[in-house]
């Protein structure tokens, strides 16, 4: 939700080997607020490191000189320049960094595909994905009659199953590839929207009447365990809640309301990081990239710190 993520994804966070079913966390998939917070800093490129590479966790180009980052840089900047006009345009950014997001989405299905597919017949079914993944609590459920943390199997389970069902559009209790890939990632799809706003809902809706009224709003992102004064931040998304989250203004937010929240349609993350990159690095002005001008400023695109967005500077670039 993660360039994020960023970033909004389905976690599935290692469930084979630790059993727990997927999880959406984060709530805010890309708005104009999060991208202005997350370029304050101007001294730490990471955001833009995440629009521009993808974000490949455990991966790190800290082994990279800076020439050998400018080096494999300009390669990247060679597949990105599709008409090969020797610059680089505000739309021929967007589209690399929505085809970045898309690999990224696409490789993680990848790493988990065969600890789910158990019978190697490249489908996953309910069946299959619901033993690898809730198997142990389904063969002991009397070691999970008091569980009480956010991965309750009791709850996550017909959860899974709905969202399953969503994604598998042809009913056959089976998912290929695409249809897997929804699942996980629904943020994604058009047709697994309403699933996620429905999962929002049910993850903060907490005394179940079908709303989010502003202190489960806070209580999703502030546990105020010690009793001092909340912090500024929270009393800014208070504000934020009367103004922009409650549109009707009674008191609470629907489903449409958390739809317009957390997928805002008027706003083009690809296309905000793109003019972003551009604008900083376009020393003539004439609104265009050339080469020479995103290696002069190639610490933007790539960096030369250890970071966990530089995979694509790892790659044969052939690869991209």
């Amino acid at each position: 939700m993660d360039f994020i993520s960023v970033v909004l994804a389905a976690l599935l966070c290692a469930a084979v080997v630790q059993g727990k079913p997927t999880l959406r966390k984060e709530r805010v998939i890309h708005d104009a607020e999060s991208f202005r917070r997350a370029h304050e800093d101007n001294n730490s490129f990471q955001y833009d490191h995440e629009a521009f590479l993808g974000k490949e966790e455990a991966k790190t180009f800290d082994q990279l000189t800076p020439e050998e980052s400018k080096d494999r840089l300009g390669k990247i900047v060679d597949r990105i320049d599709s008409d090969a006009d020797s610059y680089i345009t505000t739309e021929e950014l967007k589209s690399w960094i929505k085809r970045v997001q898309k690999r990224y989405v696409y490789e993680n299905v990848a790493k988990v595909w065969q600890d789910y597919d158990l019978n190697k017949d490249n489908k996953i079914s309910w069946d299959e994905y619901k033993q690898a993944t809730y198997g142990y609590y389904l063969a002991n459920p009397e070691d999970f009659d008091d569980a009480t943390d956010q991965f309750s199997f009791k709850k996550m389970l017909p959860r899974d199953e709905r969202r399953f069902k969503t994604a598998d559009l042809n009913g056959d209790q089976e998912a290929d590839r695409e249809e897997f890939t929804a699942f996980l990632h629904p943020e994604e799809f058009d047709h697994m929207k309403d699933i996620v706003v429905q999962e929002t809902l049910e993850d903060i809706d907490k005394n179940g009447d079908g709303h989010v009224d502003e202190d489960e709003y806070i209580a999703d992102m502030f546990a105020h365990e010690d009793g001092g004064p909340e912090p500024d931040w929270v009393r800014t998304e208070r504000e934020q809640f009367s103004d922009f989250r409650d549109l009707n203004k009674d008191g609470k937010m629907d489903q449409d309301e958390i739809r317009h929240w957390i997928m805002p349609q008027d706003y083009d993350h690809a296309l905000a990081e793109a003019r972003h990159l551009v604008y900083e690095s376009d020393q003539d002005k004439d609104q265009k990239l050339s080469k020479e001008e995103i290696l002069e400023n190639w610490n933007m695109f790539v960096g030369s710190q250890a970071t966990n967005y530089g995979e694509d500077l790892t790659r044969n670039h052939d690869e991209l």
